[in-house]
Order: structure tokens, then C-alpha cells, then sequence
């Protein structure tokens, strides 16, 4: 059975295609996609601040999901990005309530044709406000007026009666705020069909609404007793979600793989460096290991899979379904439909019922492709070899019964902490920010010119221990993808199957943490532009989203079972659901 992970980010997966393909049909702009739960436009980040819909894709419904993603192609589409930014308050309150102006807006701006958005965007805001009512976040002085002004301008932007649930509850803070806010409350509705003329009242609103709440806390701090104060503190707690512009959640089971800005990468104006190359290399794994030693790697191997009891014809027929495509090959003659065949027609004078005169193209489905496997050799990854190599394994005898053609590489380093090139760097006099600092080894485990069948014993020397050292991703995916395209296949794919951002040591230290998860990033941006290889993230008990756009978080602690392996083809598969 599936694990609850990843079920969740199975659905997560599929709620969020769904989705950026309805921001991008609203929108109008093509490279909209989600990764790690955040929208992107190519390698840009859009990030959505507006309180109703800062959800979580994993566990939310759809139609929240539904909304959120219409809400977002609506601001694509109505608000200047930059004039809004110029102009959004710098104190954490008066910006919540500056993006959630701005984004009511925008929504009141759907076209008349498009009801289903209409009501998307009502229902989502009247569930928002419900379950922030009825959560309790609206019964301090904070909450009751951050609720009471999201109420009020919702309904004078829509021309509509506050909601008839709290209507009661908000009454006296409605009451109290009608004064000041009533001209900037009318310049709103007048003006939200011109962003420049309607920030001045949004502003107006955001500003007031902070010094509201300043002055509420400054009094309290100074008047109030002990147990107001914990009261006070308990519900600034409750507001740190709202005011945490930079949040990313791990709530699908999963952890999400880390990553930042690198001072070296973007200070160094030739990017990404290397020290050196002279010590790195090349080499066919399975000459690393004794071969009586592989021979009993590969029994173990067999052993453990025969134990998963994965149907592996059936995994090949799925593939075959998404990789395989119809080529031409020959006639068949003698059938009942198709062209007229002219050396038959003589049997139809002698035969006057004969209906097989006819003759038709002959086709057969065929894998014109190449699968690569790239795995992460590093440290970490060592305790995950024998499932990651069943995995590996199964999936390329199934390719291998389809006619694809498939290899099997992996990339770790020749040694720890950095080896030859760390001592040359030292020995010349330490300069700053050196690149990558170690000695890269790459793996090939099974190359694209050999079968299953001649292979299958090289391929358990993913099981020795000792080749997993530290890794350097986005070198070995440049690395893998160069070897793709080399082939003649029309469909090159490449799975990087992984537990963790890239990690050097050396490299590391004499750059900064972020070094080699940027050059990773920028590795996988320039690829997915040019467009010659699929690339794939497995993490292994890890989202891999931060870096992949396409990939699928896997628990290799459990069983392997026949749900994984589908989750595996249909993410092979997602060129063709696109």
C-alpha cells in the first residue's frame, strides 16, 4: 500500500497542474508552473500574500485550490506588479492589509462571461472568513479589527452586504471605523478600475489600520495586567502565519529540500567555477568492485526483489503505453477493408462473396527513446543503496522489454572534503571564492549500448558502500544530459533520483552553504529552456520541488510495491498529459 506522503503529494501533484493550467488559460501567460506549493513564471517566484488565499495545496479542497489559482491569474492579469511594489508599506500589518486590498481589487474585475470565477472567489472568501471567525482569531482587538475592515471592503467593492454570520459581531468595530475610513472606503469602489487612483485609499486604509493596532498594543503593554499580557501574546502568536511573508509549509509528509541565495554564486562574475579539473574522472562502477564480490551483490539483489513482488510486465506495459508510438512497418494483405489490392480482383470474378481484397498499412508500436538514471552517490544515499537499486533495476528490465533503451549512472566524488584540489587551493595562498573544490567521479553503472540481460551484473555494484562519498548535482546533471544528447533517440529523459540538495564540503566552506544548490538551479533552468532533455527529481523521502519542476517524493524505507512504480510512469508520462 501507498504511504499517507505519498498519496498527499500525489494529489498535491495533481491539484496543482490543474490549477497553473487554469492561471495560464485566465492569465494568458505560458511558462506559469507550480513547484515546492509556489507558483512560478519560469524561474520567477509569484508569491501570493493576500490572506484568503495563502493555502496549502496539499490539504485543501479543491475548490479553495480552484480559487486561489483563478485569485492569482487575476492578478497576473489586473495589477502592475511593479507600482504595486513601490508603493507597499514596509510594517508587517499595513502590508497585509495593503496585498489583501489589492487582490480584493482585482477580483472584482472578473469578466461577465466567466461565472464559475465569480463564484469561486465569493465562496472562498465567505469560507476564509467563517473559519477565521469561528477559529477564534477574530476575538481579540487585533483580530476583531484586521476582520472587520476585510469585511467592510469586500462588501464596498462588491456592492454587497457584509456577511450576515458575523454581521452582529463586527457591528460596534464597524461603527467606529465608519468615519475614518468612509472617504477611502468610496475612493476604492471609484477607483478599482485605475490601480494608480486606487493605492492612495488602500494606503489610506493599511496605514490606519497600523496605527490602530500600535496604539492598542502600546496601551496594553503600558495598562494591562499579567494575564492580559499573555493574552496579547498568545493572539500576536495566532497572526505570525499572516505576517510571515516568506513562509513555506512541510505539511505534506514530506520535508522540502532547502535552498537559498548564494553571496559567491552571485558576486563571481564568471558564476559558477571549478578549481580544477585535472583529477576528476570517468569510470565503469562495476571495475570498482571484485568480481566475486559483485556476484554476490547481484544474488542479493535478485533475492530482495523477488521479495517485492512487483509485476514487472505489467510495469513494461504501462510504459509502453506513454513512450511507445506507432510506426510504419510493412503491409498486411488479405484483409476486408482498407485499399483495393489489383492482384485480388480476379478472385473476385471467380468468387463473387470474396471480401478479402483489400490491403492495409501495417504498424507497430515503437519506444523511440532513451531513459537515463542518474543517482546521487552521496553519503546520505548510502543506507537507501538497496532499494534504490531494485528500483533501478526493475525499471530498466521493464524498459528493456518495451525496446527502449536506458543506462544507469551515478555521481559521487573520488574522495571527503575536498582531496587534491583542496591542498592545491591551500597551497596557493587560499583565494576567495574557488569554485567547486573536490575530485568528481562519475559512475556508469549500465551504459545506453547495453541490454538488461549483459548488464544486470554491473548494476549491483550500486550496493558497495564505499563509493558514496559527497556530491555535486548540477555538474552531474550537465554531465548526464550531455551523454543523452549524444543518442539518436527522439525522447531523451532524465531521472535524478536524490535524498538532499547537493552537498561538498570543501566547496562549501570556501564558498558559502547555498554554492552548489544555485548552480543546480541554474543548471536545470537553462535545460528546461532549451528543451532537449526531460528531466525528472525521485527524492528519496524528500521534496525535491525547490529544484525539479517535475518530481515525485517517494518513501524507500517501506516495501516496494506496483503503486509506486505507477506513480514512476505517470510522471514519465507528464509530457504526454500536458
Amino acid at each position: 500500500m501507498s504511504s499517507t506522503p505519498q498519496k498527499q503529494a500525489r494529489r498535491q501533484q495533481r491539484v496543482e497542474e490543474l490549477c497553473a493550467a487554469s492561471i495560464r488559460a485566465i492569465s494568458g501567460e505560458a511558462n506559469l508552473h507550480f513547484r515546492g506549493k509556489r507558483l512560478y513564471q519560469g524561474e520567477h517566484r509569484l508569491p501570493m500574500h493576500a490572506p484568503h488565499h495563502r493555502i496549502d495545496t496539499a490539504v485543501a479542497s479543491f475548490i479553495d485550490c480552484r480559487a486561489a489559482a483563478d485569485g492569482m491569474a487575476l492578478r497576473l492579469l489586473y495589477s502592475d506588479a511593479k507600482l504595486h511594489k513601490a508603493h507597499c508599506p514596509i510594517k508587517p500589518i499595513a502590508r497585509l492589509v495593503f496585498e489583501l486590498l489589492e487582490q480584493l481589487r482585482v477580483e472584482t474585475l472578473v469578466p461577465a462571461r466567466l461565472t464559475g470565477v465569480v463564484a469561486n472567489l465569493e465562496q472562498r472568501f465567505e469560507r476564509w472568513s467563517h473559519d477565521f471567525y469561528t477559529s477564534g482569531s477574530a476575538e481579540g482587538s487585533s483580530g476583531i479589527l484586521l476582520y472587520t475592515v476585510a469585511q467592510m471592503c469586500w462588501a464596498r467593492l462588491n456592492a454587497r452586504q457584509v456577511l450576515e454570520e458575523t454581521e452582529d459581531f463586527i457591528e460596534s468595530t464597524r461603527f467606529s471605523l465608519a468615519s475614518s475610513m468612509g472617504t477611502a472606503l468610496a475612493g476604492l469602489r471609484r477607483n478599482r478600475l485605475d490601480q494608480a487612483a486606487y493605492i492612495p485609499h488602500a494606503l489610506a486604509i493599511a496605514e490606519l489600520i497600523d496605527n490602530l493596532i500600535e496604539a492598542q498594543r502600546s496601551g496594553q503593554s503600558a495598562d494591562n495586567d499579567e494575564n492580559n499580557k499573555d493574552d496579547d501574546e498568545d493572539e500576536q502568536k495566532g497572526f505570525a502565519l499572516l505576517l510571515d511573508f516568506d513562509q513555506d509549509g512541510d505539511d505534506d509528509g514530506f520535508a522540502s529540500a532547502r535552498s537559498g541565495t548564494s553571496k559567491a554564486f552571485g558576486e563571481n562574475q564568471q558564476g559558477y567555477t571549478v578549481y580544477t579539473t585535472a583529477h576528476d574522472r570517468e569510470v565503469s562502477a562495476a571495475g570498482l568492485v571484485r568480481a566475486a564480490q559483485l556476484e554476490a551483490y547481484r544474488e542479493r539483489l535478485d533475492a530482495g526483489i523477488a521479495e517485492q513482488g512487483i509485476n514487472v510486465q505489467r510495469i513494461a506495459r504501462q510504459l509502453a503505453a506513454i513512450l511507445a508510438t506507432l510506426q510504419r512497418d510493412g503491409w498486411l494483405y488479405g484483409e476486408e477493408e482498407g485499399r483495393i489490392d489489383g492482384r485480388r480482383l480476379a478472385q473476385l470474378v471467380s468468387s463473387p462473396t470474396e471480401r478479402r481484397l483489400f490491403y492495409q498499412e501495417r504498424q507497430r508500436p515503437v519506444a523511440d527513446c532513451v531513459v537515463s538514471i542518474l543517482i546521487d552517490c552521496s553519503g546520505s544515499m548510502r543506507h537507501q543503496s538497496e532499494p534504490v537499486a531494485m528500483l533501478a533495476d526493475i525499471l530498466i528490465r521493464a524498459l528493456d522489454m518495451i525496446g527502449a533503451s536506458s543506462e544507469l549512472l551515478g555521481f559521487t566524488t573520488n574522495t571527503w572534503n575536498g582531496g587534491k584540489p583542496y591542498k592545491e587551493w591551500i597551497r596557493q595562498g587560499r583565494p576567495a571564492y574557488p569554485g567547486r573544490l573536490n575530485e568528481i567521479c562519475y559512475l556508469v553503472f549500465k551504459s545506453a549500448d547495453r541490454g538488461w540481460r549483459r548488464s544486470r551484473r554491473d548494476i549491483a555494484a550500486l550496493l558497495k558502500g564505499d563509493l558514496f562519498r559527497e556530491g555535486i548535482d548540477g555538474e552531474a546533471v550537465d554531465w548526464a544530459c550531455n551523454r543523452l544528447l549524444a543518442r539518436s533517440e527522439s525522447r531523451k529523459i532524465l531521472m535524478v533520483i536524490s535524498d538532499g540538495c547537493p552537498a561538498d564540503s570543501a566547496t562549501n566552506l570556501t564558498n558559502d552553504a547555498f554554492y552548489l544548490d544555485n548552480h543546480l538551479k541554474e543548471v536545470l533552468a537553462r535545460r528546461e529552456r532549451q528543451g532537449e532533455v526531460d528531466i525528472l527529481g525521485l527524492g528519496v523521502g524528500l521534496d525535491l520541488s525547490p529544484f525539479y519542476r517535475h518530481c515525485l517524493a517517494t518513501d524507500m524505507s517501506q516495501v516496494l510495491d506496483n503503486h509506486l512504480f505507477e506513480e514512476i510512469v505517470q510522471l514519465i508520462g507528464h509530457r504526454k498529459r500536458r
